[in-house]
């Protein structure tokens, strides 16, 4: 074990999945109307190790990081889209006179 004086610098991500028992939906349905979900205090998600629920104090910060983790997954994922059509929209210059030469 690490000894450690005061909170820690970084926030660890620590593994969530989907409750079991609403799907995820923070509700169940009951006779007459829908219910808050008991087993994961209404917000959909359970720790994946324990499968018991979150404090929303804990489960915030949590879902924030995975949200900027999957923005920035997208991000990357765009950015590295390209090819042969990225090459013919930008002015190469090589062509007779200065024009743009397409390969024809």
């Amino acid at each position: 074990m690490k000894k450690q004086h005061g909170p820690a610098f970084r926030r660890e991500l620590k593994p969530l999945m989907e409750c079991s028992t609403c799907r995820g939906a923070g509700s169940t349905e009951g006779v007459f109307h829908r219910l808050d979900c008991l087993a994961c205090n209404a917000s959909g998600w359970v720790c994946r190790v324990t499968g018991d629920a979150v404090p929303l104090e804990e489960l915030v910060p949590q879902l924030s990081m995975k949200l900027r983790n999957a923005t920035a997954e997208l991000a990357r994922a765009t950015q590295a889209q390209g090819g042969a059509h990225e090459q013919y929209e930008q002015n190469n210059r090589r062509g007779a006179g200065a024009s743009n030469y397409t390969g024809d």
